[in-house]
């Protein structure tokens, strides 16, 4: 097949880029290791025990991945992860894995499971070692993505607030804020009096009927899958409108197992596998989107006489600068609060404390959120093997009366790279077409210990003032790795020998390889969603690629 540009990746940054390309009278031949799903037979959030399902997982939908060095344990300071049922959740002396990593392999990626939230970066987050002396800056600023920016939020349908802070934009949301839940709304009456000012969130789920998409119907299950399409995840936006320009070939079901180079350093053809037939397909220009791990796995994964380290490793940072979620969160039962269940997850968020240096004693910020939706307590099952013990007709009367009376507050924050956290090659074990599997190792700094006790001491006084007599539940990074973004593993830069990729996601060492996924992030910001971010730079790459 001859094409002007091949992706690899149909996920937030593979399929931005994709329709950027296309748009621009470029052809496009768009890989995905995992399969399409359908919305309309694969999320049955009408069938009974919905709740006991979370995001399908058919075959060839997730990665195999393992976990190296996650951190021993100190001191706990009341971070350890329990709920009121099972007990301690962790373990003693070192992290283990929790959730892991959480993604999700096929035609829209992990937008296709995430939240929705639609974030642009604090513009100071770019600028982290600059006002910290921690951290890596970013190679270009707020006002280079900002029109990119605003690009996204009108193409996938961003609705969001008025006052945007320190995000300042050249153009409104092109729809209006989503309705504030029962929860988020007692949030709003705490936080008050606790220096958060929680507001509402900006999210990719259309609060009015946009571009022949429904507004959402506040199911509250945006993680399990949106039937409806009114979530913007990448197959009903990016993927769509790439398509109506009949320049893109999308194949699904077709993972890469290799990457060719030439006599001249340039990837020239790669190798994927699709029913059982491996296809070696040219590559004019090929653009990586893997994400922070699948993407520096294949670099890594094509050692040879030339390139000793893998492809695009000349500075040895490939794999490296490795930033997961920091999280925490908690949950309790107020008194009279009714409804919590129903409404947006993640509606409420506080960004008081997001800019690098606002919490005391650590470089990067953190941000608030209500969290009851996003913990999945919207139905009685998570209540009764979460939160409320025993059995028999005094839990059920107990149920009854607890249901819909949760709160639960969750805060991410910045992470700082070190050295420790990085992805790397298993020695021995591979996938089913004999890829090195990648290894998650992921150590908490002194820093990162830093936030997560302000995260802790910030929330449980909020989920106090809110009416909580005691948290029934927590969920932290202290003790259990758990990611839903991950970041930094090919990070951009202006120094070849301290990056992989420049400020247009080209890489240094090959000339027609680009990426355009989380792994070129040089920082994770303090609290951020990524996809936003990941599709604004993703746009961005795409107009250099076309630009020649």
């Amino acid at each position: 097949m001859i094409v002007d540009v091949v992706i690899v990746g149909a996920g937030a940054g593979g399929a931005a880029a994709a329709f950027g390309l296309c748009e621009q009278g470029l052809s496009v031949l768009l890989l995905d290791a995992g399969p399409r799903f359908d919305p309309v037979t694969d999320y049955p959030l009408d069938a009974p025990g919905w709740e006991r399902r979370g995001f399908p997982a058919p075959k060839g939908s997730r990665a195999t991945i393992r976990y190296g060095d996650l951190g021993d344990l100190g001191d706990d300071d009341g971070l350890a992860s329990f709920n009121a049922v099972a007990g301690r959740l962790g373990d003693a002396r070192k992290r283990i894995v929790g959730a892991g990593y959480s993604h999700v392999m096929g035609v829209g990626g992990s937008t296709l499971h995430y939240t929705g939230e639609a974030h642009r970066m604090h513009p100071d987050a770019l600028r982290l070692n600059t006002l910290t002396g921690m951290g890596t800056d970013w190679p270009l600023d707020y006002a280079a993505l900002e029109p990119f920016y605003t690009r996204v939020e009108h193409l996938i349908g961003v609705a969001g607030p008025e006052d945007t802070g320190a995000r300042w934009r050249s153009a409104p949301y092109p729809l209006p804020p989503h309705p504030l839940g029962p929860a988020a709304l007692r949030l709003v009456q705490a936080g008050a009096a606790h220096g958060l000012t929680f507001q509402p969130n900006a999210r990719a789920a259309l609060s009015e009927p946009y571009e022949g998409r429904p507004a959402c119907n506040y199911c509250a299950q945006c993680q399990r899958g949106c039937p409806l399409g009114d979530k913007g995840s990448a197959d009903v936006t990016f993927l769509p409108k790439a398509q109506a320009t009949g320049r893109l070939t999308l194949i699904a079901d077709a993972p890469v197992v290799a990457l060719h180079t030439g006599a001249n350093g340039r990837i020239v053809a790669l190798d994927y596998i699709h029913d059982g037939a491996r296809t070696r397909q040219e590559t004019p220009v090929l653009v990586l989107a893997g994400g922070a791990v699948q993407t520096p796995r294949l670099l890594l994964a094509q050692r040879d006489a030339d390139h000793p380290q893998g492809l695009a490793n000349g500075s040895g940072q490939v794999g490296r600068n490795f930033m997961e979620t920091l999280v925490w969160a908690a949950t309790g039962l107020v008194p009279g609060l009714t409804g919590s269940h129903l409404g947006l997850p993640a509606d409420a968020v506080a960004w008081d404390f997001n800019a690098p240096g606002a919490v005391p004693g650590a470089a990067g910020g953190v941000r608030f959120t209500q969290a009851v939706q996003e913990m999945a307590l919207t139905g009685p099952v998570s209540y009764g093997t979460r939160l409320i013990d025993g059995f028999g007709a005094p839990f059920k009367a107990r149920l009854r009366q607890a249901f819909g009376s949760a709160l639960s507050v969750s805060a991410i924050a910045e992470v700082i790279p070190d050295s420790r956290s990085r992805i790397t090659l298993h020695g021995t074990e591979t996938d089913a077409h004999g890829l090195p599997l990648p290894v998650i190792q992921s150590v908490l700094t002194d820093n990162s210990l830093t936030l997560l006790r302000f995260m802790a001491a910030k929330g449980r006084t909020l989920l106090q003032s809110a009416g909580v007599g005691s948290v029934l539940e927590q969920a932290t990074s202290w003790d259990m790795f758990g990611a839903t973004h991950v970041f930094g593993t090919a990070r951009m830069g202006h120094d070849a020998a301290q990056s992989v990729v420049n400020h247009t996601g080209r890489c240094h060492d090959h000339d027609n390889l680009w990426i355009a996924d989380a792994s070129v992030f040089p920082s994770s910001g303090g609290g951020e969603s990524p996809s936003l971010t990941i599709q604004a730079l993703a746009l961005r790459t795409a107009r250099a690629i076309a630009a020649g």
